[in-house]
């Protein structure tokens, strides 16, 4: 009787930490197990290079949003992004890539404008920026191209 209830302690103990590990695997990684309260929004890039699936979306350098996609349509960088449904965004919107620091993370930086249409779930934003590539900077001055 006793070691039945000390397999028993043992096993619930166990059940607990695979909660704990679950819980904080989802809120640490920022992932979304139902649905979340985002709208799709995509934006076309001339190069992504760097951006990936998953980078913060920010507005005034607070987190509005993530990328959710990367793909390529014809000879673009298509990213789709998810933003929170209480963040307006209108068609005067400018999406560009940015670097956390001198080599960080890159995020997308949305400038909000106010004098275009709300944009709906499914719209483009048509102004758009791509990051900074360094190593093409370095390549570019290292071969004498640079003006």
């Amino acid at each position: 009787m006793e070691r039945a209830k000390l397999e028993l302690m043992v096993g619930i103990f166990v059940l607990v930490g695979i909660a704990c590990l679950g819980y904080l695997s989802i809120k640490l990684g920022k992932l979304e197990v139902i649905g979340g309260h985002n709208y799709p929004v995509e934006a076309e890039f001339t190069s992504a290079s760097g951006l990936k699936p998953g980078a913060s979306v920010e507005i005034a350098g607070v987190e509005v949003g993530r990328v959710r996609h990367i793909g390529l349509s014809s000879d673009r960088a298509l990213v789709a992004l998810a933003i929170q449904d209480g963040v307006k965004l209108y068609s005067d919107t400018i999406a560009s890539i940015k670097t956390r620091g001198i080599i960080g993370d890159k995020y997308l930086a949305l400038s909000v404008g106010g004098g275009g249409d709300p944009l709906k779930p499914g719209d483009k934003i048509r102004d758009t920026e791509s990051g900074l590539d360094l190593e093409e900077l370095v390549s570019q001055y290292v071969h004498g191209k640079v003006n």
